[in-house]
C-alpha cells in the first residue's frame, strides 16, 4: 500500500458520507480507489459501517447484490457483492417512504431469509444454510446510489454499501421445506401495472446459492452471519426506477406479497401508506 492509500480510502468514505448527509449525489469514487480495486472498496464500506455504528445504528443483516449474470457481465465481475443492513433501513409493509430518504431510488423484488442459527463454519453446505434459516419472506429492496446519475462500476457500488437504501419485508413467513425458491415466480406491479417479473432461478441460479456465497465470504472476513440476521438474497427480476407517488406490490409464489409506497410530490400519496 502506498503512503497516500489511507488518505484515498478516507476521502472516498468522506465523499459518500457527504452525499448521504446533504442529499446531493456525488461523483464516482473510483478515481480515488482505482477502477478495479474491489478490496479497497470494501475497506471504504467498512469505514462507513464503523462510522454508522458509532452514531448508534445497529447491523441487522446483509444484502446481496449483482446476482444477475447479465449485470455481472455489465460490470465485469463474476460473483455477487454485499452490503450492510442497518436497523433503520427496515420499512414496515405498506408504509410510506418520505421523499429524499433514498437518493435516486429504484426497487427490486427479492427473497429474504431470517436466520435462527449462526453460520460460522469455514465452508457451509446448503443443508447448513437450510438448518440455520428460520423462515423466508417476500421483500422489496429500495436501492439507491449516492453516486450521481448511477454512474457506477463495481468499485463505486461496493464502496457505497452495495448501493443500499431501504428494505420492506412482507409475509407470511414460510418454511424453506414448504417452498421451491428456485422455481418461485415473481411479479411486481406499479399501481396495478406489471413492471418486473422473474423467478428464483434469476438470483444466481437459486437464492440459496447467493446466501451460501455470502455466508462463506463473511466467515473468511471474520464477521459471520448470526442468529436473527436478515439476508436479502438478490433480485428476482429487473430493477425499476421509483418516482414520488409510486406504489409497488410484489408477489412471490409460495411466499406471499409485499408492498411499498413512495410519498407523493405534494405530501401524502393518494393511496396512503
Amino acid at each position: 500500500m502506498t503512503d497516500d492509500r489511507p488518505t484515498a480510502l478516507t476521502a472516498a468514505a468522506d465523499r459518500l458520507d457527504l452525499a448521504r448527509q446533504t442529499g446531493e449525489p456525488c461523483p464516482p469514487v473510483r478515481d480515488l480507489l482505482g477502477v478495479g480495486d474491489v478490496a479497497a472498496a470494501y475497506t471504504v464500506q467498512r469505514i462507513q459501517t464503523e462510522r454508522q455504528l458509532a452514531i448508534g445504528r445497529r447491523v441487522v443483516g446483509r444484502k446481496i447484490g449483482l446476482t444477475s449474470k447479465v449485470v455481472q457481465a455489465q460490470l465485469g465481475v463474476n460473483s455477487p457483492d454485499f452490503g450492510v443492513l442497518f436497523d433503520d433501513m427496515a420499512v414496515p409493509d405498506g408504509a410510506e417512504i418520505p421523499q429524499g430518504t433514498v437518493l435516486q431510488p429504484r426497487v427490486e423484488a427479492e427473497v429474504a431469509l431470517v436466520l435462527e442459527r449462526d453460520l460460522t463454519f469455514e465452508r457451509h453446505t446448503v443443508a447448513d444454510l437450510i438448518r440455520a434459516t428460520a423462515f423466508a419472506l417476500p421483500a422489496i429492496e429500495v436501492v439507491g446510489s449516492r453516486i450521481r446519475d448511477w454512474d457506477i462500476n463495481i468499485v463505486d457500488t461496493v464502496a457505497d454499501n452495495a448501493s443500499s437504501g431501504l428494505y420492506v419485508l412482507g409475509g407470511p413467513p414460510a418454511l424453506l421445506r414448504d417452498v421451491d425458491l428456485r422455481t418461485a415466480g415473481m411479479v411486481m406491479e406499479r399501481r396495478g401495472e406489471q413492471v418486473s417479473a422473474g423467478a428464483g432461478a434469476a438470483c444466481w441460479g437459486h437464492p440459496l446459492n447467493a446466501a451460501l456465497w455470502l455466508a462463506n465470504v463473511l466467515v473468511s472476513l471474520g464477521d459471520p452471519l448470526r442468529a436473527g440476521d436478515t439476508v436479502l438474497t438478490g433480485a428476482l427480476g429487473p430493477m425499476v426506477t421509483a418516482a414520488p407517488g409510486d406504489v409497488f406490490e410484489a408477489r412471490i409464489q409460495g411466499l406471499g406479497s409485499v408492498r411499498t409506497v413512495f410519498e407523493g410530490t405534494h405530501g401524502k400519496t393518494e393511496e396512503g401508506g
